[in-house]
């Protein structure tokens, strides 16, 4: 009798413990599963034309068209929301979104929050004016009143000019309102990234103005994916960049909304 109980107990031993190897086994895959089909938050600000704007009411940009080569690259589906700038911060900061693609420059003031991808663009800050102006340097901005996007690497190029704090400075929601309270004689300036002002002023030939560049005032600027800190994102579409970088999709895309080719040499430099 109690050989026939010590069997029954081994019997049962293992029974149980098979059971609970294959549960562990199918909550795995079921786990794997699950985390195969994330659908990765994506944020940014739709209103920085040509990175990212609404188009009736469909979002276009470069910064789209190279968020949907790296979903396919890194196979990762993702949602591009239009949250508002000060929103992507807060949103990565809080780990509410998984990743930012968004014309946001990279800082070392940035960096103690943030994760950022591999740069993916160069950029620099430039002047935008009227054809008239007299302005022909960031020193000539002294003393005058300048409109910028709030928050923005514009911002703090003005502010190193002019003085941080400075009345002076128009501080707005969006690049496009800097641009109209120029034209509305609020400003006799806007600072902001080359491409977005060269493009307006390009586009709008009958505002008569014109781009202001200077080397020795404004450093060139690096675009990253920006990611909440410690993020396994990271390497993931660090790799994908550089595999756009070396299959061509990357010019591709770059010369469909510049015209130009990409300084792809000074970007794989800073891999």
């Amino acid at each position: 009798m109690i050989k026939k109980l010590s069997v029954l107990s081994l019997l049962l031993t293992l029974v149980l413990i098979f059971t609970a190897c294959s549960s562990g086994s199918g909550s795995g895959s079921s786990a794997k599963k699950e985390t195969s089909k994330k659908v990765l938050r994506v944020v940014n600000d739709a209103t920085y034309p040509p990175f990212e704007s609404l188009d009736k009411g469909k979002m276009v940009g470069f910064d789209v068209d190279i968020m949907k080569a790296l979903g396919k690259v890194s196979g990762y589906k993702y949602k591009l929301v239009n949250v508002g700038w000060d929103p992507v911060f807060a949103e990565l900061k809080s780990k509410t979104a998984d990743m930012s693609i968004s014309a946001i420059s990279i800082t070392a003031d940035r960096a103690k929050t943030y994760d950022f991808s591999k740069p993916y663009f160069l950029s620099t800050n430039k002047i935008l004016v009227s054809k008239d102006s007299s302005i022909k340097s960031a020193a000539d901005l002294k003393g005058k009143t300048v409109a910028v996007q709030t928050g923005t690497t514009g911002q703090a190029a003005v502010e190193k000019i002019v003085g941080k704090n400075n009345p002076k400075v128009k501080k707005f929601k969006t690049i496009s309102l800097a641009i109209m309270e120029m034209q509305n004689k609020g400003a006799v300036a806007v600072v902001a990234d080359n491409t977005v002002i060269e493009q307006y002023a390009r586009n709008n030939p009958g505002k008569n103005l014109k781009v202001v560049e200077d080397k020795d005032a404004f450093e060139p600027e690096f675009y990253g994916i920006m990611y909440p800190k410690d993020s396994k994102l990271k390497p993931v579409f660090d790799k994908a960049i550089n595999k756009l970088y070396s299959d061509g999709t990357y010019e591709k895309i770059y010369k469909k909304w510049f015209k130009v080719a990409p300084d792809l040499d000074t970007l794989k430099a800073q891999q």
